[in-house]
């Protein structure tokens, strides 16, 4: 059916709205515009990342004037607390994906610093290299407010196309190059396999729609139909592809490896959020989530979910027990937490916000530390094999105190942010098998297992962390020749261990953060849903 003179008249009239909550992404996508056309003028002075950082920077401001309530950035008639569907339902803006676009950008611009101060790129190929990184980062943006499967779909192959090429970015390094083309593969593969997941839950819903999809669900008297579960299983899978968890874990490693170490920053944490927060709509929407119900639909999908979960920290941190390699070893301590986070996600509602809001905090901080030690130090030092870094603190202190910091906080231990991004996901996991709908039933019990599970985990961490900071603190170097850290790396690295430490030992900031998306994070209002009928 074609679309309707009165149906194009209602989408102009509120084309406008909804590109002032498009607003961010729109100056983002202006940047990089603006970055490729510099690329036609010749022997640029400036290096792009001067230029990236100011545009992304301006994304940045209007996001954070948007969670402010700044009435003139919002959409027509919309306040900072409303929950509203955009562009035909396709898109979503609340306070929870507003939140995360704004920690998206911020993450962008610290990258971009670090890459200025440790010099990757030069200034001939920076232009290339902002673009992929602002296009990625893009399609990540889109990922957080993803409503709609077609734009699930479109939102994840717009950030993983530029990460494939930014793995292979480094010319002539066999590694990069071999990293890369494992990352292309095992992303096609995940992306045919989500594709048709979609198609059949299509059939199953009759909709592609989030809202539509969980009315559809909660409707439903008993269980969902096996072509349901089966096109779930499929979407997950590819969700699973992005957030490197078991068994789609495998280019991880590989990627990390071979690409350079602010590349793997920018993978490890940029793409785990968005992809935690795309998983958090569509099983929101999955299960028909509500605060009170949980139906065998909710619970059949908690259960798949939760296993996969425990299967991915449990190999992340038994195969980086024999990495020899520092980021082999930050690659499968990625994995590892990447399950962690998974169990944040529980139960697909609201209740799900304040311990994933943290973890991703805690995760960013501490993840953003332990590669930039990583990537400052590659030119001081021979390889990043653990052995390279024998001794460091008689090298370079302020690098070896940086990373023992940053590594303590991926364990987890007090008074660092990791331990209270820890609790956070043990305590909801506590609540979640006293609930009413689960107790007495197998997840409540499965639960109760998991707590003692990812506690042996824990320990197991414990072992492969303190055998990096073993080699840094108490093993003799060949040469006690010492590393010259430049003002910007002192600082960048003196912030983020002072944020771990703050946040670490005062909680409230972000958990009223975090406490205060959890009032918009539900389905679209009825009156957004104006504009779904041709």
């Amino acid at each position: 059916m074609y679309p309707s003179p009165d149906f194009i008249d209602r989408q102009l009239a509120f084309l406008s709205s909804d590109l002032l909550a498009f607003l961010p992404e729109i100056v983002l996508a202006a940047t990089i515009v603006g970055l490729l056309l510099l690329r036609i003028v010749t022997n640029i002075a400036v290096h792009a990342g001067y230029l990236a950082i100011l545009g992304v920077g301006s994304a940045l401001a209007i996001g954070i004037a948007q969670w402010c309530g700044v009435s003139a950035l919002l959409p027509h008639n919309a306040h900072a607390g409303d929950s509203i569907a955009i562009f035909s339902n396709f898109l979503v803006h609340d306070q929870f994906g507003l939140l995360i676009r704004i920690g998206l950008l911020g993450f962008l611009v610290v990258v971009q610093i670090l890459c200025l101060i440790t010099h990757l790129p030069d200034r001939q190929e920076s232009i290339e290299f902002s673009v992929l990184l602002c296009g990625s980062t893009l399609g990540l943006m889109l990922m957080s407010s993803s409503n709609h499967l077609m734009m699930m779909f479109l939102s994840i192959e717009m950030a993983s196309l530029p990460g494939y090429i930014l793995a292979g970015f480094a010319k002539g390094r066999r590694a990069g190059s071999e990293a890369a083309m494992k990352y292309v593969i095992y992303g096609a593969s995940a992306a045919g396999i989500m594709l048709y997941g979609m198609s059949l839950l299509v059939v199953a819903t009759g909709t592609a729609s989030f809202p539509e999809i969980a009315t559809h669900v909660g409707n439903l008297e008993g269980d969902s139909s096996p072509l349901f579960y089966i096109g779930a299983f499929l979407v997950i899978g590819g969700l699973m592809f992005k957030l490197a968890a078991f068994p789609f874990h495998f280019w991880l490693p590989d990627v990390f490896h071979g690409a350079f170490a602010e590349i793997g920053l920018f993978l490890s944490v940029a793409s785990k959020a968005a992809a935690l927060v795309l998983s958090l709509r569509f099983l929101f929407a999955l299960t028909g989530s509500s605060d009170g119900s949980f139906h065998q639909t909710h619970t059949n999908i908690a259960l798949m979910w939760t296993s996969i979960a425990l299967l991915t920290t449990t190999f992340g941190n038994l195969a980086a027990l024999g990495q020899s390699n520092i980021k082999r070893l930050l690659g499968y301590s990625t994995i590892a937490h990447a399950g962690v986070m998974m169990f944040a996600v529980l139960p697909f509602n609201r209740v799900a916000l304040v311990p994933l809001i943290y973890y991703l905090a805690a995760y960013l901080l501490t993840n953003l530390g332990a590669f930039a030690v990583v990537a400052i130090a590659r030119k001081s030092l021979p390889g990043s094999n653990i052995q390279d870094f024998t001794g460091l603190i008689k090298k370079s202190p302020i690098l070896a105190i940086s990373m023992t910091v940053f590594l303590m906080g991926l364990i987890g231990l007090p008074p660092l942010m990791g331990f209270a991004a820890k609790f956070h996901v043990f305590a909801n996991l506590y609540h979640l098998s006293n609930l009413p709908g689960f107790r007495g039933a197998i997840l409540s019990d499965f639960f109760y297992a998991t707590l003692v599970l990812l506690a042996l985990n824990t320990a197991i961490s414990v072992a492969y962390y303190l055998r990096v900071i073993k080699v840094m603190m108490l093993d003799e170097p060949a040469s006690k020749e010492p590393i010259v850290i430049n003002l910007p790396a002192r600082a960048l690295l003196s912030v983020v261990v002072s944020l771990t430490l703050v946040f670490g030992i005062f909680w409230n900031p972000i958990t009223q953060v975090a406490q205060r998306t959890e009032t918009t994070f539900k389905q679209p209002a009825l009156k957004t849903l104006r504009n779904s009928q041709p």
